[in-house]
């Protein structure tokens, strides 16, 4: 993932509710699974396992953020465990098959909870954040962003 990928997922990250952080779980997974397939097609193992470590440990976050008493947090449960067992052998067997189903099953779940976040009436789960206005001003090359510091400082979660 890159750099400007991660200040990305940062800046969702303060202004999403519960559901959107999901969603963002879900991209974040998606970049990283993506890039392991690309790392061991270039033939580069250690970039490859470095992504699937990463892919399992934002598979970790959504299993932990289940609540299990419920019958369909119980069967998403039961479809993350089994991604995580492809990861694993993918891990294992450095081979690149295993991922695809990891990749299908992880973008229908994004789907489904994307259409959640946009019902989803809660407001951010992180208080005290710096709002961020992209678009206000253009460098030559590029597009600067602008950020309300007046007294947003540090986060509230």
């Amino acid at each position: 993932m890159t750099d400007e990928l991660k200040q990305q997922f940062t800046r969702r990250i303060t202004n999403a509710n519960k559901s959107e952080l999901i969603v963002i779980l879900c991209d974040m997974f998606d970049i990283y699974v993506s890039d392991a397939k690309t790392a061991i097609e270039d033939g580069d193992q250690t970039g490859f396992k470095n992504n699937i470590r990463y892919a399992r440990a934002v598979l970790s976050e959504l299993i932990d953020s289940l609540n299990l008493e419920y019958e369909l947090a119980r069967n998403i449960y039961s479809l993350y465990r089994f991604v995580e067992r492809y990861l694993i052998k993918a891990d294992i067997k450095l081979d690149k098959t295993y991922l695809i189903p990891c990749l299908n099953i992880m973008r229908k779940m994004n789907e489904s909870y994307e259409k959640i976040a946009k019902i989803d009436p809660s407001g951010p789960v992180m208080k005290n954040t710096e709002e961020v206005y992209a678009g206000m001003t253009y460098g030559r090359t590029d597009l600067n962003e602008n950020m309300n510091t007046a007294y947003n400082r540090g986060y509230w979660a």
